[in-house]
């Protein structure tokens, strides 16, 4: 196995960069969350009063909060400062910030929300924002994934992990990085968000199919020590490597049942018509009503 520049600190000395990170961020953190999760529910409740009828669904509150929930868990102590020094804290940190953590957002409709309680001018550039090209360019499945799961190759096979590992600020870029990629992702393949370029449900299981793969094949690679660019004991990163193929499995899984719960089959080419001779009421059981067929009245 291949080492790169990863730095383990002992106890003397100044402190390493993972004391420093517990002691000097915990309280930013701390707020940063907290006045993300009050914001939240700021706009919820202006969003009920503007429409009481409409409402807010209160599942995507909470998963909104969930998500927060999980970031805390992952960036602040015990968790967050022994990520710099444990493999095995890290990919729990990378699983839970980079997997976890955006399902959990992403599926709470921030996007949404915003739009419900912007002014309407407002409302109206942030969707120009979401039509243009480049947030298309960005919320295709394919940029995503390549953003998103792509990433872990040079990040793992290369010495930029040890590089990030050496500084608190390269650490921060990648729980950016991770964030942000994940949330793309979760967004592109089951967002409940408005995305001009989202394929259909088909193109989008495959996508969801590919990172699976490569997660899989990033994670044996990372068992097997084929060129791995990461200073731990080999049993360190291979019970990392474990955490990520299982982790990274589970987080896809939710990921599809996501997708799937979204999925609205096209309408057979009669149901238009149907459809349009308005609404269908309730027959007794063997009449046949509007729309449905029957042994004796054969339709033309």
């Amino acid at each position: 196995m291949e080492h790169g520049p990863h730095h383990h600190h002992d106890g003397g000395g100044d402190p390493g960069v993972p004391e420093l990170l517990g002691s000097a961020s915990a309280l930013p953190v701390l707020l940063v969350l907290a006045a993300l999760a009050c914001g939240f529910l700021l706009a919820v409740r202006r969003a009920r009063r503007r429409n009481p009828a409409r409402g807010w669904n209160t599942r995507r509150t909470v998963s909104f909060l969930a998500g927060l929930a999980l970031l805390a868990v992952a960036l602040l102590p015990p968790l967050g400062p022994a990520a710099h020094s444990d493999f095995r804290a890290h990919m729990a940190q990378h699983l839970l910030i980079g997997m976890y953590a955006p399902l959990a957002l992403v599926l709470a409709a921030p996007v949404t929300l915003l739009l419900r309680v912007l002014p309407a001018a407002s409302a109206r550039r942030v969707t120009a924002v979401l039509h243009s090209p480049p947030a298309r360019f960005l919320s295709h499945p394919a940029v995503a994934l390549l953003l998103s799961t792509g990433s872990l190759v040079p990040l793992y096979f290369t010495p930029l992990y040890g590089t990030l590992m050496a500084h608190p600020a390269g650490h921060w870029l990648l729980h950016l990085h991770l964030l942000a990629s994940g949330c793309l992702f979760a967004h592109a393949v089951a967002g409940p968000d408005p995305a001009p370029a989202r394929p259909g449900v088909p193109a989008r299981l495959v996508y969801l199919g590919a990172a699976i793969a490569a997660h899989a094949l990033i994670s044996q690679a990372l068992y097997g020590g084929f060129h791995v660019y990461v200073d731990a004991p080999v049993a360190e990163v291979r019970q990392g490597a474990e955490l990520m193929y299982w982790g990274g499995d589970l987080a896809e899984l939710l990921l599809a049942g996501a997708l799937v719960a979204t999925w609205r089959p096209a309408r057979r080419p009669g149901a238009g018509s149907a459809a349009a001779l308005g609404p269908v009421r309730a027959a007794p059981d063997g009449v046949p009503g509007p729309g449905r067929r029957s042994a004796a009245h054969p339709s033309a």
